[in-house]
C-alpha cells in the first residue's frame, strides 16, 4: 500500500490534489477509493500510524491497546446526572477502528430509516433508496454468517438460556473469511480473517492512484471566501514529541472523515459548521453480565461475536454474544489482592454476554486542554430504564442457562445466585452510577439534516456555510440506530463519495 509514514519526515510537506480525505476509517477509506475509481487524485492524511495485518495481529491485547487504539483504550465520556462513566473506543490506526471492531455488520434497521425519512425530512435515505449501498458494501468487505459451529460455549451456554426463555437468537453476520475463533476480534485479527478497510478497500484506492500518509494530525481546514482549499496540520514524530513538522495540501474538495469524536474539533478549530456541531452525540451505551458454571467454558474458543437477538428491539434493547480477550475480561473483576484473584482465577468457567441501549443522543464533543475531545454525556431517563431492562434480561439468560452466580456489570456488586437477588439490584436499589458501561459506535456529533436551522451538513454530506467541505463519517448519522454501526456507515460513506463524484465530474475533471 502506497503510506507515506509522517513519522519519518524531517522536512516540511506540500503537495496539491483534487480531494484531500481526513480519516482513513471505514468512512474516509470507502471515499478515497470510490473518488480515485473516478479517476480523480486523492490523498488520505490520517493522524494514527500505519501498520500491517501482519504487524497489527502479532501484537498482544494490550499492546495493540497502546498502539492501536486512540488513548490506549483510556476514553471516557463523563457522566452527568444519573449516568455511569462510559468508556469510548475508537481507533487510531490506517484503517481506524474498522481494524478493531468485532467485525458484527448489520444494516442500518428499516424503521431507523423509515424516521429518518418521513420525520426528519431526508427522503433520499429510506430503506429501498439505502438498500444498494448496504448490498454493495456487504460484497466489498465479505459478509459472512458466523456458522453454529463457531460459537463458543459461553455462547452456546447463553443461547441455551434464551431458548429455556422462549428469547430467540440469530447467527450475525460477520467481515470474515477464514475466521479461526481467536476471539480477539477487538485488538486486530492475529489470523488476517478479518476483511477491514485496510485489508479490502484502501489497497485497491492506492493502486488506482491515491496516496495515504500517517502519523499527520490535520489541525485546520483552510477555506478562501467560504470555499475550501486544503488542510494544514504537522506529523507526528514520537521520538520527538517536542517537534511539528509542518505539512499542507491543497484541494478543490475537503472530505472530512475523523469520526463522531475528532470531527466536531476539526470543524471548530477552523471555524466551520452550525450550533449542532459537537452536540447530539449517541454513543449505544453497551454492558455485558459474567455467568459462573459449575462445568468448564473456555468462552475463548470460538468467534468473539456469533448470535444476537432483536427479541427486545422494541424496548431499545439489541443482545449481541461477547468474550473478548482473558486477560481483558480479567482486568475488570472486582475486588483487589486475593479477592481478585480468586474471580481471575475462575475464568475457565465464566461465559459473557452483553447487550446495548438504542440511546437518545444526550452527549457533545467540546474542545479540551489536549487534542482529546472533552466528551459528556446524559442518559435520558427511557435509556435508563432500558440498561437496567437488559442487565436483568442478560442475569436471567445466565440462570436459565444453568449458571450458579452471575456477576453484574456493577462496581462493588457481589455476584448473584438467584432471580430474586438479581430483581433486587435491577429493580429496587438500581445503582445507575456504577454500572460498568461501554461504546464502541459513538455516532451523530455533525448531524446530517434537510435544513440549515437543524443539522450540520445536507443529505449528500456537504457543510451549510461552506462550499467543497464533505463530512463523510459517523458524525452525520442523524440518530442513533441500536446496532453496530460499521456497514451503515460504511454504505453513507458510499452514497456521499457518489454524490462527491458527481459533482466533481459537473465541475470538470482537473488534469491529472
Amino acid at each position: 500500500m502506497n503510506v507515506l509514514r509522517g513519522r519519518n519526515e524531517r522536512r516540511a510537506f506540500s503537495a496539491e490534489t483534487d480531494v484531500v480525505v481526513v480519516g482513513s476509517g471505514a468512512a474516509g477509506s470507502i471515499v478515497a477509493r470510490e473518488v480515485a475509481r473516478a479517476g480523480y487524485r486523492v490523498i488520505v492524511v490520517e493522524e494514527g500510524g500505519y501498520y500491517a495485518p501482519d504487524e497489527y495481529g502479532a501484537l498482544s491485547p494490550s499492546h495493540a491497546l497502546r498502539t492501536l487504539v486512540r488513548e490506549a483504550g483510556l476514553s471516557l465520556a463523563v457522566p452527568l446526572g444519573n449516568t455511569p462513566a462510559i468508556s469510548v473506543m475508537a481507533g487510531r490506526c490506517i484503517g481506524g477502528s474498522s481494524v478493531l471492531t468485532g467485525g458484527v455488520c448489520f444494516r442500518i434497521p428499516d424503521d431507523v430509516l423509515y424516521a429518518w425519512k418521513t420525520k426528519l425530512g431526508l427522503t433520499d435515505l429510506g430503506p429501498e433508496s439505502m438498500a444498494p449501498f448496504f448490498e454493495e458494501i456487504e460484497r466489498d468487505i465479505a459478509v459472512e454468517t458466523v456458522p453454529e459451529a463457531m460459537r463458543s460455549k459461553s455462547t452456546q451456554l447463553f443461547v441455551r438460556g434464551a431458548d429455556a426463555l422462549g428469547i430467540p437468537m440469530k447467527s450475525v453476520r460477520r467481515n470474515t473469511r477464514g475466521c479461526r475463533g481467536a476471539s480477539r476480534c477487538n485488538f486486530g485479527c492475529p489470523h488476517g480473517a478479518k476483511i477491514s478497510v485496510d485489508v479490502a478497500v484502501l489497497p485497491e484506492a492506492c493502486e488506482r492512484g491515491a496516496q495515504v500518509i500517517s502519523d499527520a494530525l490535520v489541525e485546520r481546514v483552510e477555506c478562501n471566501y467560504g470555499v475550501a482549499s486544503g488542510v494544514q496540520g504537522h506529523f507526528l514524530a514520537p521520538d520527538e514529541p517536542a517537534s511539528a513538522i509542518p505539512f499542507s495540501i491543497r484541494a478543490r474538495v475537503v472530505v472530512i472523515a475523523c469520526g463522531a469524536l475528532h470531527t466536531p474539533l476539526l470543524l471548530k478549530r477552523s471555524g466551520l459548521g452550525s450550533k449542532h456541531v459537537g452536540r447530539h452525540l449517541t454513543l449505544h451505551p453497551a454492558f455485558r453480565v459474567g455467568a459462573l458454571f459449575d462445568e468448564r467454558v473456555d468462552g475463548w474458543d470460538g468467534a468473539m461475536q456469533s448470535v444476537y437477538s432483536d427479541h427486545f428491539a422494541r424496548e431499545g434493547l439489541t443482545l449481541v454474544s461477547a468474550y473478548t480477550a482473558p486477560n481483558v475480561l480479567a482486568a475488570a473483576f472486582p475486588g483487589v489482592g486475593q479477592e481478585h484473584r480468586r474471580a481471575a482465577s475462575s475464568l475457565a468457567n465464566l461465559a459473557f454476554f452483553g447487550a446495548m441501549v438504542h440511546d437518545s443522543g444526550g452527549g457533545s464533543i467540546r474542545r479540551w486542554v489536549s487534542r482529546e475531545p472533552l466528551v459528556t454525556y446524559r442518559m435520558a431517563k427511557r435509556d435508563v430504564e432500558r440498561m437496567w431492562l437488559g442487565i436483568q434480561v442478560l442475569g436471567e439468560l445466565a440462570l436459565a442457562g444453568g449458571a450458579r452466580a452471575v456477576m453484574l456489570p456493577i462496581f462493588g456488586q457481589e455476584p448473584v445466585s438467584s432471580r430474586a437477588q438479581l430483581e433486587t439490584v435491577t429493580k429496587a436499589s438500581r445503582p445507575t452510577k456504577k454500572v460498568e458501561c461501554m461504546s464502541f459506535h459513538p455516532l451523530g456529533s455533525a448531524k446530517m439534516g434537510a435544513t440549515h436551522s437543524d443539522s450540520v451538513v445536507d443529505s449528500s454530506g456537504q457543510l451549510w456555510n461552506a462550499r467543497n467541505v464533505v463530512v463523510a463519517d459517523a458524525s452525520v448519522i442523524p440518530t442513533s440506530i441500536g446496532v453496530n454501526s460499521q456497514v451503515g456507515v460504511m454504505a453513507m460513506a458510499m452514497r456521499i463519495a457518489r454524490h462527491l463524484v458527481e459533482r466533481l465530474g459537473q465541475r470538470g475533471r482537473a488534469a491529472a
